[in-house]
C-alpha cells in the first residue's frame, strides 16, 4: 500500500464532500445528507444518475445485507481496517420466506447489480462462522451443509467495478465476479476454497490474495481461483503484479492456483455442466508463498447428463497459465503452463477491460 493511498484515505472525511453521510447530525458539515444506515443512504440515492452519489463510511462496524442496483453509487470509508460492512448468510441458511436452503447466490454481504460501481478504504466480510463448521465431524448433528458464504457479489447486471484499498474477508466463495469487469487494486482478499470465483472479467493488480486455514486438518487447505469465463471471453480472472500469501496455520504445498468450474446450466436437452465455461485464470509477475501445489492447478467435477457428478474437468482443458511466477511457490513443470513473451503482451489493462479506464490505477 503506498503512502499516498494511506493519506487520502485518512484526509478523505476531512476534505471532501459527499451527497451522504452514515452517521449522525453532527456529521452534517461534509455531506447534504446524513443517514442512520448505509441501506438508508443507499435507498436515498438517484435511480438513473449519470453523475456519481457518494456515500461516506465513517469508521465502525456495520452489520448490513446490500444491494448496489442504482448505477454511479460510491462507497467510501474512513480506512480500510477501520469501515467494516458485515454480514453472516451461508448457502445451507434456511431463507426466512421459502425455508429452502438459501444457496450461494444469496449469501453475499454486498452484491454489486448495477454500472459504476466504486468501493475505497473499507471492509466487506461474510462472517459466517466457517471454522467451527468445518472443525466437527461429518456426522456432527451441527455441521452445515452448505458452508459457501459471499462477501462481495458483482452480479448480472453490473459492469466497470471499481475498488481500491478494500479487504474482502470469508473463506469459501469470497469474491463472486459473475459478470461485467471489475477492477481491484491495492486491495486485499481472503478466504480458502475456490474464493475467487465466476465468469466475469476481473484484474486484480497490487494486491494481496490470502489463503486462510481450514477448521479440520487435511493436505488440501482449498483452491485460489474457480473461474467459470466463456469461450468466447478472451480474458477471466488475471492477477498482475500481486502476491499470493498464506495465514498463520496454512500448510506448504496445500493450494492450488484454481480449478475449473462449470456451473450445473439449464439446455433444452437438460440440466449439466456448462460446457463453454473453459476457465480463464493468468497470473502475471506474482510473487507466491509455499502454500502453492507443485502441480499448480486441479481437477473439478461437474454435472453430467445423468445427474451424476461424474464429469471431470481438468486443468488442461482450460485457461490457466502463469508469466514470470516467483517465490517459494512459484515452480516450472509441465503441469504449470507458461506464456511466452509475445503472448504475455496481450494482457494489457486496456484489453483486459476492453477499453474501459477505471477512475484509479495502480500508482495513481
Amino acid at each position: 500500500m503506498s503512502l499516498l493511498t494511506l493519506v487520502s484515505a485518512s484526509a478523505c472525511a476531512e476534505n471532501a464532500r459527499y451527497d451522504a453521510v452514515v452517521g449522525t447530525e453532527t456529521d452534517r458539515a461534509t455531506a447534504t445528507a446524513v443517514y442512520p444506515t448505509i441501506t438508508a443512504a443507499l435507498s436515498a440515492a438517484p435511480r438513473n444518475a449519470d453523475d456519481a452519489y457518494t456515500i461516506y463510511i465513517p469508521e465502525g462496524r456495520y452489520e448490513e445485507k446490500l444491494l448496489i442496483d442504482k448505477p454511479n453509487v460510491h462507497l467510501i470509508g474512513a480506512g480500510r481496517d477501520s469501515t467494516v460492512i458485515t454480514y453472516g448468510d451461508y448457502a445451507g441458511k434456511a431463507d426466512p420466506q421459502t425455508g429452502e436452503p438459501m444457496g450461494t447466490f444469496a449469501t453475499a454481504t454486498l452484491t454489486v447489480d448495477a454500472m459504476d460501481f466504486r468501493a475505497e478504504h473499507l471492509t466487506i466480510e461474510n462472517n459466517f462462522d466457517f471454522l467451527a463448521s468445518d472443525a466437527l465431524a461429518k456426522d456432527h448433528t451441527d455441521k452445515v451443509n452448505g458452508t459457501q458464504a459471499v462477501a462481495l457479489e458483482v452480479s448480472l447486471n453490473s459492469d466497470r467495478s471499481a475498488f481500491r484499498n478494500v479487504r474482502l474477508l470469508g473463506y469459501q466463495d469470497t469474491l463472486f465476479v459473475q459478470a461485467g469487469r471489475s477492477y481491484f487494486v491495492d486491495s486485499v482478499i481472503e478466504g480458502n476454497v475456490d474464493f475467487i470465483f465466476g465468469a466475469g472479467q476481473a484484474l486484480f493488480e497490487n494486491s494481496d490474495i490470502v489463503t486462510r486455514p481450514r477448521g479440520s486438518k487435511r493436505a488440501n487447505v482449498g483452491y485460489v481461483t474457480a473461474p467459470s469465463t466463456d469461450i468466447n471471453n478472451e480474458f477471466g480472472l488475471v492477477f498482475l503484479n500481486s502476491r499470493l500469501l498464506k495465514a498463520e496455520g496454512v500448510p506448504a504445498n496445500s493450494s492450488p492456483l484454481g480449478r475449473p468450474w462449470h456451473p450445473t446450466t439449464t439446455f433444452p436437452d437438460g440440466r449439466y455442466a456448462d460446457p463453454d465455461a473453459i476457465g480463464s485464470a493468468v497470473f502475471i509477475n506474482t510473487y507466491m508463498d509455499d502454500h502453492i501445489t507443485t502441480d499448480g492447478w486441479a481437477s473439478m467435477r461437474g454435472t453430467s447428463r445423468d445427474g451424476t457428478k461424474s464429469t471431470v474437468f481438468t486443468p488442461e482443458d482450460s485457461r490457466f497459465f502463469e508469466f514470470q511466477s516467483h517465490g517459494p511457490g512459484a515452480e516450472r513443470n509441465s503441469k504449470r503452463r507458461q506464456l511466452t513473451e509475445k503472448e504475455v503482451r496481450q494482457y494489457s489493462r486496456e484489453r483486459i477491460l476492453a477499453g474501459w479506464e477505471p477512475p484509479f490505477t495502480a500508482g495513481s
